[in-house]
C-alpha cells in the first residue's frame, strides 16, 4: 500500500500539469477500449456474479454488481461526456484590486490523490477514473472483492488508454488484494492521500468515517422522500412516485418514504397505493394511511428513518407542506427529496427549507445522479455540507487557491 501511495503521489504531480487535450484523449481512448472489449468485460462480470450468487449475495447487491451491454455502453458514454466538459483546472476567478494595487483572485487546482473505496458496482471504477483524470488528480481505487474480476479487467483498459495518451498509468491504481487490511492502511496514509471517498453500504461508510485519518466525502444512506401536496397533479404524482420507487430498488436515490397532504389523501392515497401494490411494493403507513389503504401495515417510527433498498415504502399523511418539511428534516438522510405540486409558492418554500443535498419539484428522485446532472459521471453523492454536496463531479474533486498579481508591489 505504501508503494501504491508513492506511485500515486508522483503521478498526481504529472497529472496536475497535464493539458486538457491530453486528458481528453486519454478519456476517449478508454471509452473506445471499453466499447471494443465489451464482451470480455461482461464475461468478467459474469465470473463475479456467479461467485456472488454462490456466496448468497442479496438481491440489492446483485443488482449493483450486474453489468449489461447497455451499462457498459453507458460507461463509455460517461467518459466521452467528461471529455466534452470544460476543464476546471487552472480556471481563475473573483479577481479584484486591493487599495495597495495588487490583484487578488482564485485558481482552481486538483486535490491531489483521491482514495476511493467501494462495494459491488464495477461502473464506479470507470466513473472514478474518468473524473480523476479530467480533474488532474491521481486515484487509488479499492473495489469490493465481489467485483474483483471486472475491476481488474477495467483497470487494464484504463492503463492502456492512459499510456496511449502519454499519461502515467499510476494516475489510476486499482488495489488488487481483497484483504480487508488494505482498507485500514489506505484510510490512514495521509502522507500520500488527500481525500477518501467511500461508496457502499452504511457499515462500510461508518467504518471509514470513524477510522479515517484523512478527510472523507461521504453519505451514509439515502432515505429519500416524495411529498404529494394537496395542490398536486395526481397523474404527475403517480408517474413520479412509480419511477422514484420502482425503477430500481437498490439505489441511493430511490424513494423510501411517501408523504401525502391530508387535503388530497382520500383521492391520492388509494391511487398511489394501487400502483405501488401492483408493482409489488409493501406499504408501511400511519393510522390515516391504513384507514385509506387496507393492504398497508403499521409503520414504526424506525420505518420513517429507514433506507430499505427493497420493495418497501413508508407512508405518512401530513397536514401540509410545513409538516412535510418538518418530517423530512427530522427523518431524512439529507440525500434527495421531491415535492409534487402546482403551487409555485409552496414549491419555492420546499426548495428553500428542506435541508438535503438535492431538492426537486415535480421530478423523480432518481434524477439525483452525476450523469443526469450533466457531470458525465459522479465520484459519489455527498450529504456532507463542507467542500462538496450532492453528486460530486469535476469541481467537487478540485480546490481553490489564492493567487496574487503585482508589479514590484511591497507591503507598507
Amino acid at each position: 500500500m505504501k508503494q501504491l501511495g508513492e506511485q500515486a503521489r508522483a503521478a498526481s504531480r504529472l497529472m496536475a500539469s497535464a493539458d486538457t487535450n491530453t486528458k481528453n484523449q486519454a478519456l476517449r481512448n478508454i471509452a473506445a477500449l471499453i466499447r471494443q472489449h465489451d464482451k470480455a468485460l461482461l464475461a468478467a462480470n459474469q465470473q463475479d456474479l456467479d461467485a456472488a450468487k454462490a456466496n448468497g449475495m442479496d438481491a440489492a447487491m446483485l443488482d449493483r454488481l450486474t453489468l449489461s451491454e447497455k451499462s457498459v455502453a453507458t460507461m463509455a458514454e460517461g467518459l466521452e461526456q467528461i471529455a466534452s466538459l470544460p476543464d476546471p483546472i487552472g480556471e481563475m476567478s473573483n479577481f479584484k484590486y486591493r487599495p495597495s494595487g495588487i490583484q487578488i483572485g482564485q485558481m482552481r487546482v486538483p486535490l491531489g490523490v483521491i482514495g476511493i473505496i467501494y462495494e459491488a458496482r464495477p461502473n464506479v471504477t470507470v466513473d472514478a477514473a474518468g473524473l480523476c483524470i479530467k480533474s488532474g488528480n491521481a486515484c487509488i481505487l479499492r473495489g469490493g472483492s465481489e467485483a474483483i474480476h471486472c475491476n481488474q479487467a477495467l483497470a487494464k483498459l484504463v492503463h492502456q488508454g492512459l499510456q496511449q495518451a502519454g499519461l502515467p498509468q499510476a494516475a489510476v491504481l486499482v488495489v488488487e488484494t481483497t484483504d480487508r487490511a488494505a482498507v485500514g492502511e489506505l484510510i490512514t496514509m495521509k502522507q500520500y492521500i488527500d481525500v477518501i471517498v467511500p461508496r457502499g453500504g452504511k457499515g462500510l461508510i461508518e467504518r471509514i468515517s470513524n477510522d479515517a485519518r484523512i478527510p472523507v466525502i461521504k453519505h451514509l444512506d439515502g432515505n429519500c422522500h416524495v411529498y404529494v401536496d394537496d395542490e398536486a397533479d395526481l397523474d404527475k404524482a403517480v408517474r413520479i412516485l412509480e419511477n422514484a420507487k420502482t425503477q430500481r430498488l437498490g439505489t441511493c436515490n430511490t424513494a423510501e418514504s411517501l408523504l401525502v397532504a391530508r387535503g388530497i389523501a382520500n383521492t391520492a392515497l388509494p391511487l398511489l397505493a394501487e400502483m405501488l401494490t401492483a408493482k409489488g411494493i409493501e406499504i408501511r403507513g400511519c393510522a390515516e394511511t391504513r384507514a385509506l389503504v387496507p393492504q398497508a401495515i403499521a409503520a414504526t417510527d424506525e420505518d420513517y428513518y429507514t433506507e430499505y433498498l427493497a420493495a418497501i415504502i413508508s407512508c405518512k399523511v401530513v397536514s401540509g407542506v410545513d409538516e412535510a418539511i418538518a418530517h423530512i428534516n427530522q427523518h431524512s438522510s439529507q440525500h434527495t427529496e421531491a415535492i409534487v405540486t402546482e403551487n409555485y409558492t409552496k414549491a419555492r418554500k420546499f426548495l428553500r427549507e428542506v435541508d438535503s443535498s438535492s431538492v426537486m419539484v415535480n421530478a423523480s428522485t432518481r434524477f439525483a445522479d452525476g450523469f443526469e446532472y450533466g457531470f458525465g459521471a459522479e465520484i459519489g453523492i455527498s450529504t456532507d455540507k463542507l467542500h462538496a454536496r450532492g453528486p460530486v463531479g469535476l469541481e467537487g474533486l478540485t480546490s481553490l487557491k489564492y493567487v496574487v498579481l503585482g508589479d514590484g508591489h511591497v507591503r507598507a
